[in-house]
């Protein structure tokens, strides 16, 4: 039997109130997390927010080349729709100007393009998350 981490439900529970969410549920390995509340609120897309252990992992990638990173807070899409191909995957060659995502910002879909030509080296998002300003996107060579 797995140890109950104390720290992880309590952060669940500050973001399920933070975000005015209904529920909130986490899930690594064996272990799934799931907290609700009973107030109702407007809110009722699935959003997916990094844990503390998450966030370390993803702070410890090496990133070496050109750097794509958000221009804006949103919700990033690999992808034109979940039926279709991402728009770039690792090992891809890309040309200026081309789109590599889009970031759903206040219902709007905003495309990423590479500012410069090169191999996609690394995706550091997953489709459908949120990202910050700023925060590292891709990884050209």
């Amino acid at each position: 039997m797995e140890t109950i981490n104390k720290k992880a439900i309590g952060e669940l529970a500050e973001l399920l109130h933070e975000h005015k969410l209904t529920e909130i549920e986490y899930e690594s390995g064996t272990t799934r997390i799931r907290i609700s509340s009973k107030e109702e609120y407007s809110n009722k897309a699935p959003v997916h927010f990094p844990l503390p252990e998450e966030k370390e992992q993803k702070e410890k990638t090496v990133i070496s080349g050109e750097v794509v990173k958000s221009p804006m807070v949103g919700v990033v899409y690999l992808s034109s729709d979940p039926n279709s191909a991402p728009f770039v995957s690792v090992g891809d060659l890309v040309g200026v100007g081309q789109t590599l995502c889009l970031i759903e910002a206040m219902k709007t879909f905003n495309p990423v393009k590479a500012e410069k030509a090169g191999k996609v080296s690394q995706i550091l998002v997953e489709s459908g998350t949120p990202v910050e300003f700023n925060e590292p996107l891709f990884v050209l060579e």
